[in-house]
C-alpha cells in the first residue's frame, strides 16, 4: 500500500513540490551521468593524450546509437508505466517491467554482435584516422562487449523513476559515477591500461549497480516487482512501449548521423585535433543537456500520470514550471561559455593547439543555449503524454531539416567555423518550431479544460 500511495501523490500533491521531488534526484543523477563521461575525458586527455580524446570523440556515434536502443526500450516503457499507474493498472505495470528485461536482452545482444563484427570498419567510416583508430577501437571493443549490461542498467533506472522511486534511481547513477571516478584513474595511471582502463571502469561500475537494481526489483514487498509470468513478451506492451520510445530512439539515432557528418567535416577542414575539440565541447554541452533531461524525467511521471487521469490543469502547470527551470539552466551555460571558454578547455587538456580550437568553437556552439531548454522540454512533453509523433517531428526538424543541410553547406565556405555556426542557427530555428507547436497544443488543452468545466 505504501508504494501505491507514493505513486498516487502524483495526482494530488503540489505540482511544484512534486516536480522538485522527482526532478532534483533526476537532475543529480543525470548530472552525475554527464560527469561520468566528463571525468573519463579528463583522465584520458591528461593520462593518455590529445589524440586519445579525438579517438574517444570518434566513438560518439556508436555510443549514441547504443543509447538510442536503450531509450527505445527504457524511456518508452517508463512512459507507458506512468500512464498505467495513473490508471491504477498495476498488473500491466508489472508486466511492463518483465518485458523490459527481455527486450533489453534481445536488442543488447544483437547490437553487440553486429558492432563487434564490423567495429574497425565502422570507426573508419565515422572518420577515424590511422592515429586515432587504435584508441577508438580499444575503447569501443570493451564498451560494446558490456552493452547488454548498459541497456539493462539504464532501462531499470528509468523504471525506478516511473514506479515512484526517484531517489533510488538517483543513488544508482551517483554510485556508478563514484565507482567510475575511483577506478578509472587507478586503471589508467597505476595499472597503465590507457584508454582500455577507462572503458573497463565504465562497464565495471554498471555491473555493480545493475546487481543492486535487480535486487530492488526482485523484492516482493515492492508493488512493482519481478515475478512469475511477467517475462513473457506481450504484443500490446511491446508495441506501445516501442511506439512511445521511437521518439527518443530516432533523436539519438539521427544524432549519431549528425556527429558522423560533424566529424567528417572537421577532419576535412581541421584534422584530428578539430575532432578532439568537438569531443570536449560535446562533453560540456552534454552536461547542460543532462540537467534538462533530468528535469524532463522529473516532469515525465507527473505529466504522464495526470494526463492518464484526465487532470489537464496539472499537466499544463508542470510543463510551465519545467520550461522555466530549463531556461534558467541553459542561460547559465551560455554565460559560462562566453566568459570562461579557455578555463573550460584547460580542464580537459593542456595541449595548447587543441585549446585554441576549443575556445572559439565553444563560444559559437553555445550561442543559442538560452532557447534550447525550452525546445527540449517541449519535445519531451509531447512524448510524456503519449504524442510521440510530435516529439519525433520536432527532433527530425531540428536535426534533419535544419542542422544536416547547414553542416553540408557552411563548411565549404567557412571551414571549421562553418561547422560551429551551423548549430546555433539550427537551434534558433527549431526553437521557433517548438513554440508554434506548443501554442497549438496549449489551445487544445485550454479547449479541453473549458469543455470539461462546462460538462461538470
Amino acid at each position: 500500500m505504501e508504494k501505491i500511495k507514493s505513486v498516487s501523490e502524483l495526482g494530488t500533491g503540489s505540482v511544484w513540490k512534486l516536480l522538485l521531488k522527482y526532478a532534483i534526484p533526476s537532475v543529480i543523477a543525470m548530472t552525475a551521468a554527464s560527469l561520468y563521461n566528463i571525468t573519463d575525458s579528463i583522465f584520458i586527455g591528461h593520462g593518455v593524450g590529445a589524440l586519445a580524446i579525438s579517438g574517444l570523440a570518434i566513438t560518439f556515434p556508436l555510443m549514441n546509437l547504443a543509447a538510442a536502443f536503450g531509450s527505445l526500450v527504457g524511456i518508452g516503457a517508463a512512459t507507458l508505466m506512468s500512464l498505467r499507474l495513473g490508471q491504477k493498472d498495476y498488473k500491466t505495470a508489472n508486466k511492463i517491467l518483465g518485458n523490459v528485461f527481455v527486450l533489453n536482452a534481445i536488442f543488447g545482444s544483437v547490437y553487440t554482435v553486429v558492432v563487434l563484427c564490423f567495429l574497425d570498419s565502422i570507426l573508419l567510416f565515422f572518420g577515424a584516422s590511422p592515429q586515432t583508430l587504435p584508441f577508438a577501437s580499444d575503447y569501443m571493443t570493451i564498451i560494446t562487449a558490456g552493452n547488454i549490461v548498459t541497456h539493462m542498467y539504464f532501462g531499470l533506472n528509468a523504471l525506478l523513476r516511473a514506479s515512484g522511486n526517484p531517489k533510488k534511481s538517483m543513488y544508482a547513477t551517483i554510485y556508478t559515477v563514484i565507482i567510475n571516478i575511483v577506478v578509472t584513474p587507478l586503471f589508467i595511471f597505476v595499472f597503465e591500461w590507457g584508454i582500455k582502463g577507462a572503458a573497463l571502469a565504465t562497464v565495471l561500475a554498471q555491473v555493480v549497480m545493475l546487481i543492486w537494481q535487480i535486487k530492488h526489483f526482485t523484492n516482493s514487498k515492492n508493488e512493482i516487482h519481478l515475478k512469475k509470468g511477467v517475462f513473457k513478451l506481450e504484443k500490446k506492451i511491446v508495441i506501445d512501449s516501442l511506439s512511445i520510445g521511437i521518439a527518443p530512439f530516432l533523436m539519438n539515432a539521427v544524432s549519431s548521423v549528425i556527429i558522423i557528418v560533424f566529424n567528417q567535416a572537421l577532419i576535412k577542414n581541421g584534422g584530428d585535433l578539430a575532432v578532439g575539440a568537438y569531443g570536449i565541447i560535446n562533453r560540456m554541452a552534454a552536461l547542460y543537456f543532462m540537467v534538462i533531461m533530468g528535469l524532463n524525467q522529473g516532469m515525465q511521471p507527473i505529466a504522464g500520470y495526470n494526463f492518464g487521469a484526465g487532470r489537464i490543469d496539472r499537466v499544463s502547470l508542470v510543463l510551465k514550471q519545467t520550461i522555466m527551470l530549463a531556461t534558467a539552466v541553459m542561460t547559465m551555460g551560455f554565460i559560462i561559455s562566453q566568459l570562461f571558454p579557455e578555463a573550460v578547455a584547460r580542464v580537459f587538456t593542456s595541449d595548447r593547439e587543441l585549446i585554441e580550437i576549443v575556445v572559439p568553437g565553444l563560444k559559437v556552439i553555445f550561442l543559442c543555449f538560452p532557447v534550447i531548454g525550452f525546445q527540449m522540454v517541449t519535445s519531451n512533453f509531447f512524448q510524456s503524454i503519449g504524442h510521440s509523433g510530435k516529439a519525433i517531428f520536432m527532433s527530425m526538424t531540428r536535426q534533419v531539416v535544419f542542422l544536416l543541410p547547414l553542416l553540408l553547406i557552411l563548411p565549404h565556405y567557412f571551414g571549421v567555423k562553418g561547422v560551429w555556426i551551423s548549430i546555433p542557427i539550427a537551434d534558433s530555428l527549431s526553437a521557433t518550431v517548438a513554440a508554434y507547436m506548443l501554442l497549438v497544443q496549449y489551445r487544445k488543452i485550454k479547449n479541453k479544460s473549458t469543455l470539461k468545466s462546462i460538462e461538470s
